[in-house]
């Protein structure tokens, strides 16, 4: 069920990254396409390839209007400065009960400060409250920064059904707080 408002519940963040940069975390909302598709558009070619497994230019019509009109068992979040978006992450319910699998993509101008993070733990939290048990990814091998950053927030690898180039990470949140 998409609804034009996913999740009123969550309230926007002001965050201060490591390198003093200041930035807000909120949900995505409908008016949001535009900034999106900019942002994606303004990743490198290895970001996007990295995130979409794919070597996509921007988001077809139908995942842009996925992405701005979440279900109520997915959150997608945006971290904005300004009013331009500089990264997302998301959530989804997948087929297992209690378990959802997250996404995070960030602009090559905002690696290496924390943002990555400070999305991820945001989202352990939010899915740990909504009452998801575990949450898990897949990576691409080749992705080793966020292989190291979901190691060092608790991700152990499992066997990946998608064979050695892509890694299933994942992670129980009960201890999430």
């Amino acid at each position: 069920m998409a609804t034009d408002v996913p999740h009123r519940d969550f309230d926007p963040i002001d965050v201060e990254l490591r390198d003093g940069r200041r930035v807000t975390l909120r949900a995505i909302r409908s008016d949001d396409r535009e900034g999106l598709q900019t942002a994606v558009r303004a990743l490198s070619p290895e970001a996007r390839y990295s995130r979409f497994f794919s070597p996509l230019r921007e988001l077809p019509a139908s995942l842009l209007e996925r992405a701005t009109h979440p279900d109520a068992d997915e959150l997608q979040l945006v971290a904005v400065v300004g009013g331009t978006i500089v990264a997302g992450a998301r959530y989804a319910a997948t087929a297992e009960a209690g378990c959802c699998e997250f996404g995070v993509a960030v602009l090559d101008d905002w690696h290496g400060v924390g943002l990555a993070r400070r999305l991820l733990e945001t989202l352990m939290r939010t899915a740990r409250a909504r009452g998801f048990e575990h949450m898990e990814a897949y990576v691409l091998a080749t992705n080793v920064a966020m292989l190291r950053l979901a190691e060092r927030v608790g991700f152990v690898p499992v066997q990946s059904p998608e064979g050695p180039s892509v890694r299933l990470l994942r992670r129980p949140l009960a201890d999430v707080g």
